[in-house]
């Protein structure tokens, strides 16, 4: 795979000079297209040989085009704050917005080839980080992105001549880092688990360039002419998604029941038991927050529902539980324009919370299968793929100890519209209740649809879907904080069972 990046390619200063000037016009004047357009982010992963010229070519890279629209990220040992969430969490929240674009140095490649060279762990775990780095470029792509990776190479008699040329310049010894030389030692293993890599996430929408490291000149023009050449394809290309979807129907029920209907919505509570059960779950929610245990983990709880189904007095007996300083509500409306500048997921990743703490999403990233797909806010393309994406998504949050519990309060049509007029009537209601809630529920059978199509969908093992009968909110809000507790010390039990399984 490497054998055409060390043959040695070069190119003269003479040519050098004359392509430079033509070539740094045109990406200043794509660069300008892209932020004007302002259509999609544009990412640029370097990878490869230490000592390929990786830096170099990046600081070149910057001279060439308007640094202001270019952000560097390099991604060394991971921070606590890091080190507290999912791995991926450091990258989506340094993600470039629409019209800009974003270098990452020592990313999601780096972390699992360093990891599998060094030993820390198995092919299999390998093979699990490059699925998942195969997920996470397909969705960027088909949000839009445009993705570039490089990796560049070197052979390894021409990586040792390189280190031991710059050792003996004292005015570039200092760019050898204790990463330089340990490479060195373990090329073999590197080159082979980087081809490993290459060959299984090389794909029409992200493909790998390979790029000899050895002439400058030679390197700075591949890289320069290849950025210029995607960026000016990607401005041309007359849409990001495309309209509709080439896809079988979702299944239906021959007789249109869904999990909706099979609810019993007459569930309730009188008062005094509401009261008791109330405080006992309250109390069970607080001691189970503060074990020892809950250090290792974090928790998220989404509420979605009909309007009016009492999420917001849910979420209000929860918080009564519980210290302010260990959980943060997160309340969802529409997209801010910092926010439509990103992949739709991007707003959520940057709330996960650390070990030991508590998000509540009052509605979540189910807006995209829900009131995006019936308002017409996004094609089919993409919240049929979004179902995939969101069980990748919880399936990444869950594999770090991210508790998710996920609860549909549901309330029937009589009972939404005795809410509204309730709304309507009562002064400190009244803000509650908007013309768009009007419009929502002309739309009902719709909505009941689409809620049955996500909940098939995305209740998986690791984020199952609790569906709450919610008439009556007595009998809505125990449930939901019960069903917390139960989820908390089903995760605190399975953890106790791994470290005995550990220690045998």
């Amino acid at each position: 795979m490497f054998e055409s990046a060390e043959i040695g390619h070069a190119i003269d200063k003479k040519t050098y000079e004359t392509e430079v000037p033509a070539l740094r016009e045109a990406l200043l004047e794509a660069q300008f297209e892209l932020k004007q357009q302002g259509r999609f982010p544009v990412i640029v992963l370097i990878n490869g040989i230490e000592g390929a010229g990786k830096g170099e070519t990046v600081k070149l890279l910057n001279e060439w085009m308007d640094p202001r629209l270019i952000e560097v990220r390099t991604f060394d040992q991971q921070t606590d704050e890091e080190l507290a969430r999912p791995p991926a969490w450091r990258y989506w929240r340094m993600l470039p917005a629409k019209g800009r674009m974003g270098v990452f140095f020592g990313n999601w490649y780096s972390q699992m080839l360093q990891g599998r060279v060094h030993g820390l762990f198995k092919d299999a775990v390998l093979d699990q980080g490059i699925n998942q780095a195969e997920r996470l470029e397909k969705m960027l792509c088909d949000e839009g992105a445009l993705i570039f990776k490089f990796w560049f190479h070197l052979s390894k008699k021409q990586m040792k001549a390189r280190l031991k040329s710059l050792q003996d310049d004292p005015l570039h010894s200092w760019r050898i880092s204790p990463l330089d030389w340990q490479q060195s030692e373990t090329y073999d293993r590197f080159v082979k688990y980087g081809e490993r890599v290459i060959r299984r996430t090389s794909r029409d929408y992200a493909p790998w360039h390979i790029i000899e490291g050895v002439d400058p000149n030679y390197r700075s023009l591949t890289v320069g002419k290849l950025l210029l050449e995607g960026l000016q394809s990607a401005l041309k290309r007359p849409a990001v998604n495309p309209d509709k979807v080439s896809a079988a129907p979702l299944t239906r029920s021959v007789d249109q029941r869904s999990l909706l209907d099979a609810l019993d919505l007459s569930r309730r509570l009188e008062k005094t038991d509401y009261e008791e059960q109330l405080i006992t779950e309250q109390a069970r929610l607080a001691g189970l927050m503060r074990d020892k245990r809950m250090r290792k983990h974090a928790l998220v709880a989404v509420f979605e529902g009909n309007d009016a189904a009492g999420k917001g007095g849910a979420i209000r007996r929860l918080a009564a539980a519980l210290d302010p300083r260990q959980y943060s509500i997160v309340p969802i409306a529409a997209p801010t324009e910092e926010e439509r500048a990103q992949p739709y997921l991007w707003r959520f990743w940057r709330h996960i919370p650390a070990r030991g703490k508590f998000t509540v999403f009052d509605r979540s990233w189910y807006g995209r299968v829900l009131v995006e797909r019936i308002e017409g806010f996004c094609s089919p393309a993409d919240w049929m793929r979004a179902y995939g994406e969101i069980n990748d998504f919880e399936e990444q949050v869950n594999a770090s100890n991210v508790i998710v519990v996920k609860f549909w309060l549901a309330i029937d049509k009589q009972t939404q519209l005795e809410r509204f007029q309730e709304r309507e009537e009562i002064p400190f209601k009244r803000f509650k209740i908007t013309e768009e809630d009007w419009r929502n529920r002309e739309k009902w059978d719709d909505y009941r649809a689409a809620v049955g199509d996500m909940v098939d969908r995305t209740s998986t093992e690791v984020a199952p879907w609790t569906l709450v009968e919610a008439n009556d909110k007595r009998w809505a809000r125990v449930k939901v904080v019960r069903t917390i507790n139960r989820a908390l010390e089903e995760a605190f039990e399975k953890a106790d069972r791994h470290e005995r399984a550990r220690k045998k």
